[in-house]
């Protein structure tokens, strides 16, 4: 990877981190945006996955741990593998479908983490069922937020490609 493309990616990178500490409504973040991102830019498996789960390792020392961090991690993880499965297709419409299953995956991973550790629900199908319900209010956020920061990242970093040559890969632009 060429030293151009790492700078504009760090910069993108960095807007997540910064972004993450911003105020907003539940579950609008650029988390899940930068896994479906670092997955279909990041050519290395390692590197793909260390960007996502690196920014919430280090932010999370900041804002804190709860009960249900490692389900949040692999469904980021999830979403870093559903990245990579677009990587020779990334048009905007598999981006937003990709946005849209990440973030249904996400709701389904981090409600059942929730129903398992907790003590909120029974340990029963209904107990299961009323912690998904709960969860109906972030899935809204968390669909809209994935959508709108995939543009961003996504959208930013095929502009840099096109206004910057020396930014692109040798196996040409993202989305081309």
């Amino acid at each position: 990877m060429n030293k151009h493309r790492i700078i504009a990616l760090l910069i993108l990178i960095l807007a997540a981190v910064l972004l993450r500490f911003l105020p907003h409504p539940p579950n609008f973040t650029p988390i899940a945006a930068l896994a479906l991102f670092s997955g279909v830019i990041f050519r290395d498996r390692v590197m793909a996955l260390a960007m996502p789960l690196g920014i919430m390792l280090v932010s999370d020392l900041f804002l804190g741990w709860h009960g249900t961090i490692l389900y949040v991690y692999v469904a980021f993880a999830l979403m870093v593998f559903m990245g990579r499965s677009l990587q020779n297709n990334a048009t905007i419409g598999y981006i937003a479908g990709g946005g849209i299953a990440g973030s249904l995956l996400f709701f389904l991973v981090t409600n059942f983490g929730v129903w398992v550790t907790g003590t909120m629900y029974p340990p029963t199908w209904e107990g299961l069922i009323a912690a998904y319900v709960a969860g109906i209010p972030f899935l809204h956020n968390m669909i809209l937020g994935t959508l709108f920061y995939s543009a961003v990242f996504f959208g930013s970093f095929h502009v840099l490609e096109r206004l910057i040559p020396s930014i692109r890969e040798e196996t040409g632009p993202v989305g081309a």
